[in-house]
C-alpha cells in the first residue's frame, strides 16, 4: 500500500511540473488545465492511498511477501445490491446539460433536482436514530 500512494504522489508532482513547462513553453490554455487537473486527480489518489494505509496501520496482506491468502480474508464493506437513485441523478444530470443550451430556468430546475437526488443517494442507507424517549 506503501507504493500506492507514493506512486500517484510522484505523477502528481510530475503533471505539476510538466503543466508549469507547458505554460512556459507556450502551450494552450485547454492542453495546461487538462495537465493541471490530471495532476490534481492524481494527488487526489495519493492522498486518499495514504490516508487509508495510515488509517489501517500501513500492514496490509498484500505488503507481506508470506502472507496467505487467508490473511486478507473478511467482510470488504457493504455494496449495494440495487439502488434507483443513479436513475434521476442522470436525468438531472442531462437536464442540467441541457439547460445550459435551452435556457437557465431548466438549469435552476435540475439543479434542485440534482440536489435532491444526490442527497437521496448518499443517504440511502441511513436510518433515524431513535430517540430516547
Amino acid at each position: 500500500m506503501k507504493t500506492g500512494w507514493m506512486l500517484f504522489t510522484g505523477l502528481a508532482l510530475f503533471y505539476a511540473i510538466v503543466t508549469v513547462i507547458y505554460w512556459f513553453v507556450g502551450g494552450e490554455a485547454v492542453g495546461i488545465t487538462a495537465i493541471g487537473l490530471s495532476g490534481g486527480l492524481a494527488a487526489l489518489i495519493g492522498f486518499y492511498l495514504w490516508f487509508t494505509a495510515k488509517r489501517l496501520g500501513n500492514v496490509l496482506p498484500e505488503d507481506n511477501e508470506t502472507a496467505e491468502i487467508s490473511d486478507s480474508a473478511g467482510e470488504l464493506g457493504f455494496f449495494s445490491p440495487h439502488s434507483w437513485w443513479p436513475l434521476p441523478l442522470a436525468f438531472c444530470m442531462v437536464l442540467a446539460g441541457l439547460g445550459l443550451l435551452i435556457g437557465w430556468w431548466l438549469t435552476l430546475i435540475a439543479v434542485g433536482g440534482l440536489l435532491i437526488s444526490i442527497l437521496g443517494f448518499v443517504l440511502e442507507y441511513e436510518k433515524p436514530s431513535k430517540s430516547a424517549h
